[in-house]
């Protein structure tokens, strides 16, 4: 099986790998259990050099490592390099904190000393997707090498040398040899790793079907995994908001990494008293946006990913405009496609979209959207922007804007998701925990308790 790197902007193929066989598999999984025999027993301080040098060679390589995301999934060339930064925040967040983390936990009992002491489980499989390339992978890896795992990383096919360049920054830094593999393989791989006895732990994020799929195996073979899966946050408007701030941040929101965000605002819930200003401030926003080459420097949009994601979300627009939606932007991409440069041409781009007045029985109801496309809906009250918000098998984030104390709370407490932003978009943040509800997965990622995800909270009692 080849694992390629094709240009989502051109279309042309850049290079290619070999997946990994069952033999290069099983000798990976030997460095890592041997390295994990030796790993376990470093201290933090030392854990802590390495990963701080992880943050100096992303920092220093910020441009090498951002144009590489671009070449691979399209993002705009600014956005890769933002990432490549949270990168080394979040290693330079698990490097200073994780000591305070995992400090052991007393309490008092019938012994004369009770206390709870975090040790790590040994390998841990991390299967990654594609659209934050590097963020998804280090937001992992940091905790769980701090806390002493030791880590396989499954990246997504399409960006085969992101997951190369990610080991290779690892060694670089200082840490030992089968402290963090990358395996070039297939999905069609994965299930036989989660089985194999080496493999303690597992961690996805990506699709409702990839997700179920991991977690039957792990449970079969009753080992923990965390999954972070699809998303369909609601963007709630309400008639006190301030409505230049939430226009403009609901651009951001919608439009991050090209629209291909698990947790981007993707619902924009309107209250019925500002809908129309709402929508008519959107699509001038969204209209100014500037779609094209990804490298350079004044494009705001990129390609999707692949033609699969373009094509699917063409669909997806198609059956809400024939079931009665409008789009007052967008929609087009063959219109799009013609104002494009003719080495574009190829590429997998899809033009800023709005969706309203969606009637029920679309896929706007239960389906993610991922690209550049708002669904917008008008609401009569707070209840009815709750309940529409709340309607989906999906709960990752909610973004909501009030400067009403009652809505506030209200939106805090009823609103079912894993965040609740208020006044701000849903974003992630190296110190706070980070994960869905519903289908949207479980467990959660960043934070304390991001760090505890994959350790044995031993409890010792002694007299």
């Amino acid at each position: 099986m080849a694992i390629a790197t094709i240009n989502p902007a051109t279309g042309k193929t850049v290079t290619q790998f070999q997946a990994l066989d069952a033999i290069a598999i099983d000798a990976c999984l030997v460095q890592g259990q041997a390295a994990f025999g030796d790993y376990r027993q470093t201290g933090f301080a030392q854990r802590a050099r390495w990963l701080n040098a992880v943050a100096d060679t992303l920092e220093l390589n910020r441009q090498v490592y951002g144009e590489l995301m671009t070449l691979e999934m399209g993002k705009p060339l600014k956005s890769a390099i933002a990432e490549v930064m949270k990168c080394a925040w979040v290693c330079r967040f698990y490097a200073e904190q994780a000591p305070g983390f995992l400090q052991d936990v007393p309490s008092q009992t019938d012994g004369s000393q009770s206390f709870v002491r975090y040790q790590p489980l040994g390998i841990v499989l991390a299967v990654m997707p594609w659209n934050f390339p590097f963020w998804q992978v280090l937001r992992f890896a940091a905790p769980t090498l701090m806390a002493g795992n030791v880590a396989v990383l499954k990246h997504a096919s399409n960006v085969p040398q992101c997951a190369l360049a990610i080991e290779e920054i690892f060694t670089k830094a200082g840490f030992p040899a089968g402290v963090f593999q990358t395996l070039l393989v297939g999905a069609n791989a994965v299930a036989d790793i989660v089985a194999d006895d080496r493999v303690k732990a597992a961690t996805l994020t990506g699709s409702e079907p990839a997700g179920s799929a991991l977690a039957a195996v792990a449970g079969k073979h009753i080992k923990p995994t965390l999954l972070e899966l699809g998303g369909s946050d609601p963007f709630i408007v309400m008639a006190s908001a301030d409505l230049d701030e939430a226009m403009d941040a609901a651009v951001t929101a919608r439009m991050l990494n090209n629209g291909q965000s698990c947790i981007a605002a993707k619902r924009f819930i309107l209250h019925g008293a500002i809908a129309d200003t709402f929508i008519a401030g959107l699509t001038r926003r969204f209209a100014a946006l500037t779609v094209g080459d990804p490298m350079q420097p004044d494009t705001d949009i990129g390609p999707l990913a692949t033609p699969a994601i373009r094509d699917e979300l063409a669909q997806q627009v198609q059956a809400c405009l024939d079931a009665g939606a409008y789009a007052p932007l967008g929609g087009d991409v063959a219109a799009l496609q013609a104002q494009l440069p003719a080495e574009l041409q190829g590429g997998n781009f899809y033009p800023p979209t709005i969706l309203a007045d969606i009637p029920p029985g679309t896929p706007a109801d239960d389906e993610e959207f991922f690209g550049p496309v708002a669904l917008v809906f008008r609401v009569p009250d707070l209840d009815a922007a709750i309940a529409l918000a709340n309607s989906t098998a999906l709960g990752l984030g909610a973004s909501a804007w009030t400067h009403d104390d009652q809505e506030r709370d209200r939106l805090i407490n009823e609103l079912d998701a894993g965040a609740v932003f208020i006044n701000g978009m849903v974003k992630s943040d190296p110190r706070l925990p980070f994960g869905g509800i519903k289908r949207s997965g479980y467990g959660r990622e960043l934070g304390r308790e991001g760090i505890l995800a994959f350790v044995n909270a031993k409890t010792v009692w002694v007299r």
